[in-house]
């Protein structure tokens, strides 16, 4: 089931009524709509492993396929393993499944089945997305502050940092950043193409944008090698970053700043600090989501989810019991019992 695999041809590839030639349909009008390119190649992935388990199995066209075949293929995903014998995650599970349900709706509405078998499919129940650990104010100032800004490169990194803590925007978007993307004269930035190929303004700050400009004007002449480069941040190359070159980038920062590394994607966490604190002070959710480019709300509100550090703050300042009496004494851990 892997995506790397490569996947043998299902059926006959010029049946008008095969996976092979539906399945690339779907992908086109997925393209034509617009999705992002991870969307058409999870879908082609998943569909994919879908027609060759029908296949294995004496099916061979999308018309074939019944809603016990798909509740069956929905079992064998729950008890399948990885090489590694791990069953998948729930997410992947409902990834897979989501994908199957997208394709027979557009195969229904086609008109290429007279009804969809997946219709009444009941997608596995996802985790509750739990709020990521972010940078305090004090953590992202000491980051902020730990490039060598005397260098070009260090006032490079200082202007990408303050970037992300300001605008709070995808790794793949600070990437796709060009250099008339920010307007110095209204305070913004235009992100073209963002997740799901949308295009959406967001504010950046005065102290933001002053980095910027003082590396458009120092340093970004030092690192460009050709002329006719676009990219706003470039590389010690001249070159436009790659998304897992910035990510390494600032990950270095991180580390040479002192401050603990976290599992998660350090682009990300600067994203998720930039909404948390907002949120902590004052900002109405709806206008964070239109920061974050999250097309729907719930997206948004797993930042809603204070951190335990917060909760700890206002459980001090507010909970009568939070504090001793001066009668009172702490339990001895010897005479717990």
């Amino acid at each position: 089931m892997g995506r790397t695999e490569r996947r043998r041809p299902v059926g006959d590839p010029s049946d008008p009524r095969g996976f092979e030639v539906l399945i690339r349909r779907y992908l086109e009008w997925l393209a034509v709509r617009g999705q992002s390119a991870s969307t058409q190649r999870n879908s082609r992935s998943y569909l994919g492993s879908f027609a060759q388990w029908c296949a294995e199995r004496g099916v061979e066209q999308p018309g074939q396929v019944t809603r016990s075949l798909v509740e069956r293929y929905q079992r064998w995903i729950f008890h399948h393993r990885t090489e590694s014998g791990k069953p998948l995650s729930a997410v992947t599970q409902h990834g897979r499944l989501q994908r199957l349900k997208a394709f027979f709706a557009w195969l229904a509405k086609e008109r290429y089945l007279q009804y969809n078998p997946a219709s009444e499919l009941e997608l596995p129940k996802l985790p509750p997305k739990l709020p990521v650990d972010g940078f305090t104010v004090e953590e992202v100032e000491t980051i902020l502050a730990t490039p060598d800004v005397s260098t070009a490169v260090g006032l490079r990194d200082r202007a990408l940092l303050e970037t992300l803590y300001s605008t709070g925007i995808r790794r793949k978007e600070v990437v796709g950043l060009e250099l008339y993307d920010v307007d110095f004269d209204r305070g913004i930035v235009v992100v073209r193409r963002g997740k799901g190929e949308r295009t959406r303004v967001v504010p950046v700050g005065e102290r933001a944008l002053l980095w910027v400009r003082r590396y458009l004007e120092e340093a970004r002449p030092e690192l460009v090698v050709h002329p006719d480069e676009s990219a706003l941040f470039i590389t010690g190359q001249g070159q436009r970053f790659s998304g897992d070159g910035l990510g390494h980038r600032v990950r270095r920062v991180l580390r040479d700043s002192g401050v603990r590394l976290r599992s998660r994607g350090v682009c990300h966490l600067f994203r998720h600090t930039m909404a948390t604190q907002m949120l902590e002070g004052g900002a109405d959710i709806r206008y964070i989501q239109e920061m974050l480019g999250h097309a729907n709300l719930e997206t948004t509100q797993v930042y809603t989810k204070v951190s335990i550090h917060k909760l700890k703050e206002i459980h001090a300042a507010t909970h009568p019991g939070r504090l001793l009496s001066s009668t009172e004494e702490a339990p001895d851990s010897d005479s717990r019992g």
